[in-house]
């Protein structure tokens, strides 16, 4: 590979990471507004307020950056870049046509897993470097939840993988069948769940209960250390929403798919995205026991007997 297609791929992962969490947002600007009757994202800029978004960034933009005096300043002030870049890394590795990712490597499933873990670890730098007890609360809590969460959200990409046979996302395109909407439904109910707990939004937005603990981990954060907080969440949403596209929804497949492959992988990640903007809004907050109980009681397992009826199903059909 040249570097000058190495330059283009990267420019290209960025370019994603910079536009699709953006539309995601103010996807979920009109989403909320339509179903909770919001008046303000409805007329900013004129014509359906189209320019909502524009006025939050130029509000994020014109804040002051202000670090705690008695905040880990270092740790402080990185903690945005590392709750955002392994998201970059997450859209490099993802394919949306065949043949086509920012980045191609063996294994592409486990390491985009990996890198998304290591995403929230941006939240708890932020609450324990804030000097901050609400911040540092908010960034217990996600600790907590990223315990809780991270086990049946890797149990049940596990399962499609043992599906497919294999750990490469274009690879598993090539194997699903739509079947697999059948047989691995459980599966895909405990990744939706999981995910959106892994996003800490609602109703598992407990580490930032604005109501309980003022914004949790990101309480000391203004400017655009907060807004790249936001982007990462919008992120998120993007990347989560593509890999449930491409694992359990057959990515790129669906007609003349050799010329409209990536408009179906956007299609039905979009989807995804819209479903996890319904959940926030109709959803009221779990508390935190609830939380803990619906993932080591009802998660956990339920990914376990998905992962075992996908090991009984494997060794039927080969």
């Amino acid at each position: 590979m040249s570097l000058l297609e190495i330059t283009l791929r990267s420019f290209a992962a960025l370019a994603a990471l910079l536009v699709l969490p953006l539309v995601a947002g103010q996807a979920e600007h009109k989403v909320m507004a339509h179903m909770q009757g919001r008046l303000g994202p409805m007329y900013a800029g004129g014509f359906h307020g189209w320019a909502q978004l524009v006025a939050d960034g130029v509000k994020f933009v014109q804040k002051e950056d202000i670090t705690p005096a008695a905040a880990d300043r270092t740790i402080f002030r990185i903690a945005p870049a590392v709750a955002l870049i392994p998201y970059l890394l997450a859209i490099a590795l993802l394919p949306i046509h065949p043949g086509v990712a920012a980045a191609q490597v063996p294994g592409s499933l486990l390491l985009v897993i990996a890198v998304i873990g290591i995403g929230v670890l941006g939240t708890l730098m932020a609450g324990w470097a804030s000097a901050n007890k609400y911040a540092l609360i908010g960034g217990m809590r996600s600790a907590a939840q990223l315990l809780a969460y991270e086990l049946p959200l890797v149990l049940s990409v596990a399962s499609i993988a043992m599906a497919a046979g294999t750990l490469s996302l274009s690879r598993v395109v090539e194997a699903w069948s739509p079947w697999w909407l059948i047989w691995q439904l459980p599966g895909a109910l405990v990744f939706l769940v999981a995910a959106t707990a892994e996003l800490q939004r609602v109703p598992f937005d407990a580490p930032i209960a604005d109501s309980e603990v003022v914004m949790g981990p990101w309480t000391e954060y203004t400017g655009l250390r907060f807004a790249f907080f936001m982007l990462a969440e919008y992120a998120g949403m993007v990347v989560m929403g593509l890999l449930f596209g491409i694992l359990w929804l057959g990515g790129w497949q669906g007609p003349f798919a050799d010329h409209l492959g990536w408009l179906w992988t956007l299609l039905k990640g979009s989807l995804v995205v819209l479903l996890l903007i319904w959940i926030r809004v109709s959803w009221p907050r779990l508390r935190e026991d609830q939380l803990q109980r619906l993932a080591w009681a009802v998660l956990v397992p339920l990914a376990l007997a998905q992962l075992a009826l996908t090991a009984i199903g494997v060794v039927i059909t080969a």
